[in-house]
């Protein structure tokens, strides 16, 4: 069999794994995020003619670069490209006390008004911008932008006030803390309804930030906000995709978009492809219980005899595993299939940071439009924090913004094959097995996409039982 009939059936047999998203038939774009759900409620149109053209044309282009763009210096001259704007040290400075200020006052605010603001989820500061602010609009700012966490994050300014390392950090653990920490805290948004009462979303912040310090003071703030504080660890993962980077030498770096993920070495082991793949599954989790069909499905269950809260943490943990569990099948079948003194476990680690484009891509869609409809009552929130209006304004979004959320997941579908592809042929000197240990992390990834395709295709509905 030559090259050519052997990159041809590559392609073909990619493209039509791939066709499989083109069978969910779209009704309409899910807006809905788990904060602030009925505030913005709408159900986004998507034309079926453009859900098909755009999802055929993505996919193909998938296929067609995961065989033919096999030009190595071609693949290297994109993701390393690079430029860096200096900084003077007084702006760099500057910029870093008014971020930490910045930090330390939206906390305090978030605490004191969830306890002493009004009630009403759509009047309260602490839920606006908890849920609008932080969770939709800073996590798109930290993967569009740049990461600047490190700058904001209150409870590392504190910490760093403070004596702290008192004993060394487990490193074994690895990032296995944070991931348990973003399980967590997604269960907690999800079903202990922080995001409906802001007394109650105060008390968990405040929670939050005992627990935070103490761990931060106990091992210094470096190993906790690197490896075991869920926030810090999960905007650090979606900076990676950022194309600016905040430089301590050189001021800004600035490179294309997601090309970090080819090039630094921030996955190493299992813990860390967890944290890739809890990114995809938290959001497809929290997609699946706002849209009618899983309410559905969940009522069902509920209605057969099971708790609601049971019915709810088995699928939630059921399928972060299944996630897991399949992407870790995926290395294993890759080098039953090529010829590589590469381990399952290394190459898992290889192409995991291919996720988070993934990630990012469900992020917009899920979030980008809730984001945009709630922009009035986010603005209003911080320009007046301790004067709540008394009749909050929120956008209508027309029809077509639900063809952008089609558009959010595929063009991270995209990106993602792309960062795959870059790693096979920075690992592999074959081409042939660059081209083929791309096929089943690239299958993986498409059946991620038909999830994230589908769950946006569905009109959304208030969890059951929550």
């Amino acid at each position: 069999m030559n090259r050519t009939t052997t990159l041809r059936r590559f392609g073909v047999s990619l493209l039509f794994a791939s066709l499989v998203s083109l069978l969910a038939a779209p009704v309409a774009a899910s807006n809905g995020a788990v904060g602030l759900a009925g505030a913005s409620q709408d159900n986004l149109a998507v034309p079926q003619w453009l859900y098909l053209a755009t999802g055929g044309a993505t996919v193909g282009a998938s296929a067609l670069l995961a065989s033919f763009v096999t030009d190595r210096r071609f693949i290297e001259r994109v993701h390393s490209w690079r430029t860096s704007v200096a900084l003077d040290d007084v702006v760099r400075r500057g910029l870093g006390i008014v971020g930490s200020v910045l930090g330390l006052a939206l906390l305090g605010f978030i605490v004191y008004l969830g306890f002493t603001g009004p009630q009403a989820p759509t009047l309260n500061f602490a839920i606006i911008v908890t849920f609008a602010g932080l969770r939709a609009g800073y996590t798109m700012f930290t993967y569009l932008v740049g990461d600047t966490w490190r700058a904001v994050n209150p409870w590392r300014t504190v910490a760093t006030l403070l004596p702290n390392g008192f004993v060394e950090y487990p490193h074994k653990l690895g990032r296995w803390p944070a991931v348990a920490g973003i399980l967590a805290l997604v269960w907690v948004e999800t079903a202990a309804g922080v995001t409906r009462q802001p007394n109650l979303l105060a008390m968990a912040v405040a929670g939050y930030s005992v627990l935070t310090l103490l761990g931060a003071l106990l091992v210094g703030p470096d190993d906790w906000f690197d490896c075991a504080d869920p926030v810090s660890v999960f905007l650090r993962f979606y900076g990676r995709v950022a194309p600016i980077r905040w430089n301590d030498e050189d001021g800004l770096s600035v490179r294309l978009p997601g090309m970090r993920l080819v090039t630094d070495d921030e996955v190493t082991d299992l813990a860390d492809i967890a944290v890739a793949v809890v990114l995809v599954w938290e959001l497809t989790f929290s997609g699946f219980v706002t849209t009618e069909q899983g309410a559905a499905a969940i009522t069902a269950v509920v209605e057969a005899g099971l708790p609601a809260l049971v019915v709810y943490g088995v699928l939630y943990l059921g399928g972060f595993a299944a996630f897991l569990g399949l992407y870790v099948l995926a290395s294993h079948l890759t080098v039953r299939r090529i010829e590589t003194f590469e381990t399952p476990r290394a190459l898992a680690v290889r192409f995991a940071p291919s996720l988070l484009a993934i990630a990012v891509g469900y992020h917009l869609a899920h979030y980008f439009a809730f984001s945009v409809s709630l922009s009035p009552m986010l603005v209003g929130a911080l320009t007046a924090p301790l004067s709540p209006p008394a009749n909050p304004v929120v956008l209508t979004l027309p029809a077509w913004f639900g063809a952008l959320n089609v558009v959010f997941v595929l063009l991270g579908h995209l990106l993602a094959v792309w960062v795959a592809h870059s790693q096979a042929y920075d690992t592999f000197p074959s081409r042939m097995q660059a081209i083929r240990s791309q096929l089943p992390f690239v299958v993986v990834m498409i059946f991620y996409t038909i999830v994230s395709l589908w769950l946006v295709s569905l009109p959304t509905a208030s969890p059951p039982f929550l």
